[in-house]
């Protein structure tokens, strides 16, 4: 049985370390496998990144261009759709668009629910809970719907 102090080694895993700068006889000798003079040939002097290994990892990670805000666009409804899907007297608020199927649930749990003025208004509605742009506004007022 093997016991610690005659362990070794498995034959040729452990190679000998390079020998630099012993004479002309063993290969590296003179620059060292250094080059002639410059920067990297003195003593101190080293390549770019510090981490060995790194800048390939560097170069293949795609870069993102462009820019990604961190505020979340609200989800945009048209009059015309409420027009369509709302009798007159209903109120328009995130849980009844849900409900009629205009909006994804995911959608609105993500940001807020904007109204645009595109589209005709003819009947009256209470919206609850809602951004609004300005024409949109104007409309609903003047078909006689609220806006709370």
């Amino acid at each position: 049985m093997a016991e610690l102090h005659s362990l070794k080694p498995f034959q040729r895993s452990r190679k000998k370390a390079k020998r630099v700068g012993r004479g002309l006889g063993s290969s590296h000798g003179t620059y060292s496998t250094r080059g002639m003079k410059g920067q990297r040939a003195r003593s101190g002097g080293s390549s770019g990144l510090k981490v060995l290994g790194m800048k390939p990892l560097m170069h293949q990670t795609p870069k993102n261009r462009g820019f990604k805000s961190i505020h979340t666009k609200p989800v945009v409804v048209n009059v015309a759709v409420l027009e369509k899907n709302y009798s007159a007297g209903d109120t328009v608020s995130p849980e009844t668009l849900i409900k009629k199927g205009i909006l994804n649930e995911a959608k609105v749990r993500r940001g807020s629910i904007k109204i645009l003025g595109e589209g005709t208004c003819t009947k009256k509605f209470t919206i609850d809970g809602c951004t609004i742009s300005a024409t949109a506004r104007e409309k609903i007022e003047k078909a006689g719907g609220t806006i709370r």
